[in-house]
Parts: C-alpha cells; sequence; structure tokens
C-alpha cells in the first residue's frame, strides 16, 4: 500500500453527509492528514468524517474565506490539498498527485487543479465548467482574499503552474437546489458590488445573460452536452441576470 504524502487535505463542512464520504475517501489515502472544519453540521457529516479517518474540528460560520483560511492554518504539512465537499479526486487523479510529489511539486508555489463539473450525473464536456483551472494544491502559508462569495486564493508574488490532475466536482444535488445555491451567491454579489459603490443599468442583468449563453453554448462548445448541458447553463445564464438584476435594483433606490 502506498505511504501517504507530506500532504494536509482540508475541507470545510456544514449538512454534507450526503457526500462527504466520497470527498474525504479520496483524500484519506493521499494525506498524510485530513481536516474537516465543520460549521454546526445536524446531519452525520462529522460522524461520517471521523469514521473516515478525518480530524474533525468546529468554528461557527465565518464567511466562505475567513472558515478555509481557519480550516488551512490547522495543517501540519507544507502542502495543503483543498476541496470542497461536493469535490472529489478519481483513481487517475491520485496517481497524478503522487506523481507531482515525486518529481516537480517544489518547482512551483501554487499548482492548478483541471475542475471538471457533473450536473444531475452529467460529466460535462463543453462550456467554462468541464475543464476549469482552479488553486487547489498550494503550500501552507497561502491564504485566501476576503470576498463574501466565489472566494480566490491569494496568489501575487507567488509561482503558479498547471498540473494534470483533474478534479471531479458534482456541483448539484437538484436544479431546484441549485438555483437556490445560485440565488444566494447573486445576493451576496450584488451586496459586495454595491458596497464597493458599484451601479448598473436596468438592462445589464439581459447583456450578461445573453453573453454567458453564448460564451459557453457556442464559443466553448457547451452545446455537445445536450439537453443537460443547456439546462446548467440557463441556470447560470439566469444566475448572470439575477445578479446585476440585484445591484440594478439597489443602484435606483
Amino acid at each position: 500500500m502506498s505511504q501517504p504524502l507530506p500532504l494536509s487535505g482540508v475541507v470545510i463542512t456544514k449538512n454534507e453527509g450526503d457526500r462527504i464520504a466520497r470527498c474525504v475517501a479520496s483524500m484519506i489515502p493521499l494525506c498524510s492528514e485530513v481536516i474537516v472544519l465543520d460549521s454546526g453540521s445536524t446531519d452525520a457529516t462529522v460522524r461520517i468524517a471521523a469514521d473516515l479517518g478525518a480530524r474533525v474540528e468546529h468554528l461557527d460560520w465565518q464567511g466562505f474565506a475567513l472558515q478555509k483560511n481557519a480550516a488551512i492554518a490547522m495543517a501540519r504539512e507544507r502542502w495543503v490539498l483543498l476541496l470542497d465537499a461536493d469535490e472529489w479526486l478519481e483513481a487517475p487523479a491520485q496517481a497524478e498527485l503522487r506523481a507531482l510529489f515525486a518529481g516537480d511539486i517544489e518547482q512551483s508555489d501554487v499548482w492548478l487543479l483541471m475542475r471538471r463539473t457533473h450536473f444531475l450525473g452529467h460529466a460535462l464536456r463543453g462550456g467554462s465548467f468541464a475543464k476549469e483551472p482552479v488553486h487547489r494544491l498550494f503550500r501552507s502559508n497561502i491564504r485566501h482574499g476576503l470576498r463574501a462569495v466565489h472566494e480566490y486564493l491569494d496568489v501575487e508574488g507567488r509561482t503558479v503552474r498547471p498540473s494534470r490532475i483533474v478534479l471531479e466536482h458534482d456541483t448539484a444535488r437538484s436544479a431546484e437546489d441549485y438555483w437556490s445555491k445560485l440565488q444566494r451567491y447573486a445576493a451576496l454579489w450584488a451586496g459586495e458590488q454595491q458596497a464597493k459603490g458599484k451601479t448598473a443599468g436596468p438592462l445589464r442583468g439581459w447583456f450578461a445573460a445573453t453573453a454567458y449563453l453564448l460564451k459557453n453554448l457556442v464559443l466553448r462548445g457547451g452545446i455537445v452536452d445536450g439537453a443537460a448541458g443547456f439546462r446548467f447553463h440557463w441556470l447560470h445564464a439566469r444566475y448572470a441576470k439575477r445578479k446585476y438584476d440585484l445591484l440594478a435594483r439597489s443602484s435606483a433606490g
């Protein structure tokens, strides 16, 4: 059996009992430790993660960036693999990660993983979400910049290189649940933009939605995913429209 890598696996959770096992189980063989920072789950999340061998800690919800930063600060190893509860590494990706540690790992501060989104059982083959570079493997002294939604790893002054590691992402429990999540993100985004003094006109949302569909269905080939792909991208087009509609509403007020 292969030995764990000098790597801390990190994930933040709240009520992820239906999918945390797949995430943690994909990290346990790779990482010398797996840390699950929970913010008050009322389902089986904590028990499942602990039974799989993760170290479970608790912190009341601080917001995405602060919560992830707190989890990273708990890492004992020099390198961190940060996953969301709805993400996991298949066997080929695990092998690529081992190969990276056997070779070039120290040649960069941050390694990009290529995230492939699954939507209601369908792995997307086209559009921006079929092959999305994300900062998930990095030195443990790096932190996220503070932002209400779509938090970002602060890589200023750091070396960032691509890897061949594919990260799987099962983004939605249902179309309705996913739309509810996108609406929450839209409200957070609009509030953040308003706080910065940004404004939007009444037609900005329509332009954003149209541009999104053209980019993802046509220019980036999302049409190859058929009905499942169209449904996914339609929800994101609605999200693009909604966030600007909310900003326009606050601007008018």
